[in-house]
């Protein structure tokens, strides 16, 4: 059984940026493409960003693109996600998802593609 595990989350200012981590066990880390989405209270879970098994396929929400980096560390089965010039609409609950034999080159967009998810971590952005 595969786990996801998310940390980096926090409290921060406007502005500010944060390193969020998701730490995978429990299976083979690099024939996961991988993707993270938030939820924010009384909403649904968007789309945030998501890598391909290769690392060479990558696809932001245009609402985080030029501000987030997603990045994938196979020797550490752990995916990334730096966050930069946060703002209050950023707040949310932020997950990571991995889908399980993916292609090389796939890309998971929606949220029914992913097999995996995390519990979570609260990122809460001050104006």
């Amino acid at each position: 059984q595969v786990q996801l595990v998310e940390s980096g989350g926090g409290l921060v200012q406007a502005g500010g940026s944060l390193r969020l981590s998701c730490a995978a066990s429990g299976g083979t880390f690099s024939s996961y493409a991988m993707g993270w989405f938030r939820q924010a209270p009384g909403k649904e879970r968007d789309f945030v960003a998501a890598i391909s098994r290769s690392g060479g396929g990558i696809y932001y929400a245009d609402s985080v693109k030029g501000r987030f980096t997603i990045s994938r560390d196979d020797a550490q089965n752990t995916v990334f996600l730096h966050v930069r010039r946060l703002t209050p609409e950023d707040t949310a609950l932020y997950y990571c998802a991995a889908v399980s034999s993916a292609g090389w080159t796939f890309i998971g967009r929606r949220p029914g593609e992913y097999d995996y998810w995390g519990q979570g971590t609260q990122v809460t952005v001050s104006s």
